[in-house]
C-alpha cells in the first residue's frame, strides 16, 4: 500500500510540474504575441519587459507573494511572512489520509508562480509602446509580491471570497480579470499612444509589425493553457482525476476554436475582412472563458462558452476604442471583459456556484486590482513617470531604452522605422 502511495505522489508530482512548464511557456507565447502586434521599433522593449517580469514574478513570489496567498491570516487579512520554508519544502510526503499532501509543496509554489507571471503579462501589452520601461518593472515588484497574492489569497487562499463560495477553476477572474483591471488602471493613466485616435472621433489603426510571430504565439499561449487549466485539476493518479484532466483538456481546446471561429465570422459581417488580429484574439478569448470551469461542462456547452468569448472580445474591442482606451493588442478585452464572462459562465455547469457569489468575486477582485493598481501607478508617476517623452515615442522604445533595435538592416540611421 505505502507503495502505490509513494507512486500516487510522484505522478502527481511530476504532473504538477509538467502542468507549470506549460504554463512557463506561455511567457514566451505573450511575448511573441505582443511584440508582433507592436511596431518594430518597440520590439526589443517589448521582449525586455517579458522576459523581466517573468524573472521578477518569480523573486517576488518566493521572497513573499507565496506566503501571502498561501499562509495564515484571517478571512479578510492574510498573514504574511517572508520566504518560503517550512513545511512548503517538504519535498518526500507521503501521502497518507485524506488530508495529506498528494504532490510535492514545492511543486504546487512552481505551478503557482507561473500563473502570477500570466498576470502580469497581460499588463505588458495593454502599456505598450509609451510606458517607461523601469516604471513598468517598478510596478511589476509590486503586483506580483503583494497586489495579486492578497486577491488570491481571498479566493484561492482560503478567504472570504471562498467563504462565500466564488467558483474559478483556472483564474478567469483570479489571474485574467485581475491582470486586465491592473492594467485598464495603468492604461487610463497612460493616455493613448500618439497618432491613434484624431478629431471628430477618428481611430487611427496602428498595424503590429510581424504578424507571423503573432500567430505563432496565439498558438504558443493555445497549447500552454492545457497546463493551466489541466494543472489546476492538481492531481491525475486515480480514476476520477484522470477523468476531469481529460474533460479540462477537450473543453478548453474546443472553447478556443469556438471563440476563433465565431470571431473570424463577425470580423468579417462587420469590418467586411476576415480579420487575422481579432481572430487570433477569438481564440485567446475561448480559452480565457473556459478557464473559470473547464472540468464539468459537456463540450458542446464549453464550445458556447468559447463561441460567446469570441463575440464578446470584438464588440470590446470596438467599445474600447470608441471611448479611446488605446490597448494595442486588445488585453483588456481578452482577459478583463471576457474574463467577467467566464466567471458567470460557471452558473451554467456548476451547480454549487451561485449568482451571489460569482458576482461578489467579480466585485472584489476588480475593484482591489483596479482601486490598488491606481494607487501604486499615481505613486509611480509621481516619483519617476510612467510615459516616455513624445520624441522617445515617436523614434521608439527600442533605442530609447535598451539601446538596440530588433531589426537593425531595416531601420534608417535614426533608428526609426
Amino acid at each position: 500500500m505505502e507503495g502505490l502511495l509513494e507512486l500516487s505522489y510522484a505522478l502527481d508530482t511530476f504532473y504538477f510540474l509538467l502542468s507549470g512548464l506549460l504554463v512557463m511557456w506561455m511567457a514566451a507565447g505573450f511575448t511573441m504575441l505582443e511584440s508582433g502586434l507592436v511596431r518594430s521599433k518597440n520590439t526589443v522593449e517589448i521582449l525586455t519587459k517579458n522576459v523581466a517580469l517573468y524573472s521578477i514574478a518569480c523573486i517576488m513570489y518566493m521572497l513573499v507573494g507565496y506566503n501571502i496567498m498561501y499562509g495564515d491570516g484571517g478571512s479578510l487579512i492574510p498573514g504574511i511572512s517572508l520566504l518560503i520554508g517550512g513545511d512548503n519544502t517538504v519535498a518526500q510526503v507521503v501521502a497518507g489520509g485524506e488530508d495529506a499532501p498528494y504532490y510535492s509543496n514545492i511543486s504546487d509554489f512552481f505551478f503557482q508562480v507561473v500563473f502570477v507571471a500570466t498576470a502580469m503579462s497581460i499588463i505588458s501589452g495593454a502599456v505598450a509602446e509609451r510606458m517607461k520601461l523601469w516604471s513598468f518593472l517598478l510596478f511589476a515588484v509590486i503586483m506580483t509580491g503583494v497586489l495579486y497574492p492578497v486577491q488570491g489569497y481571498w479566493s484561492w487562499g482560503g478567504g472570504f471570497l471562498d467563504e462565500l463560495g466564488y467558483a474559478d477553476y483556472a483564474g478567469s477572474g483570479i489571474v485574467h480579470m485581475a491582470g486586465a483591471a491592473a492594467a485598464l488602471a495603468g492604461v487610463l493613466l497612460l493616455g493613448a499612444r500618439k497618432g491613434k485616435y484624431g478629431p471628430d472621433g477618428k481611430i487611427n489603426a496602428i498595424p503590429g509589425a510581424n504578424m507571423p510571430l503573432a500567430t505563432l504565439g496565439t498558438m504558443i499561449l493555445w497549447m500552454g493553457w492545457f497546463g493551466f487549466n489541466g494543472g489546476s485539476e492538481l492531481k491525475i493518479s486515480d480514476v476520477e482525476s484522470a477523468n476531469a484532466v481529460a474533460q479540462v483538456f477537450a473543453n478548453t481546446n474546443i472553447a478556443a476554436a469556438s471563440g476563433l471561429v465565431v470571431a473570424l465570422i463577425v470580423s468579417r459581417l462587420w469590418f467586411g475582412k476576415a480579420d487575422l488580429t481579432m481572430a487570433l484574439n477569438g481564440a485567446l478569448a475561448g480559452l480565457v472563458a473556459i478557464t473559470a470551469e473547464p472540468s464539468l461542462p459537456p463540450m458542446i456547452l464549453a464550445s458556447f462558452i468559447g463561441a460567446v468569448g469570441g463575440a464578446i472580445v470584438i464588440i470590446s474591442i470596438v467599445i474600447m476604442d470608441r471611448l479611446r482606451i488605446d490597448d494595442p493588442v486588445g488585453a483588456i478585452s481578452v482577459h478583463g471583459v471576457v474574463g467577467i464572462w467566464g466567471v458567470l459562465a460557471v452558473l451554467f455547469s456548476n451547480p454549487e456556484a451561485t449568482i451571489g457569489g460569482q458576482l461578489a468575486g467579480i466585485g472584489v477582485i476588480f475593484a482591489w486590482m483596479f482601486g490598488a493598481s491606481l494607487l501604486i501607478w499615481l505613486a509611480i508617476k509621481a516619483v519617476i513617470g510612467i510615459r516616455v517623452s513624445e520624441e522617445e515615442e515617436y523614434e521608439g522604445l527600442d533605442m530609447a531604452d535598451c539601446g538596440m533595435n530588433a531589426y537593425p538592416e531595416f531601420v534608417g540611421s535614426k533608428g526609426v522605422r
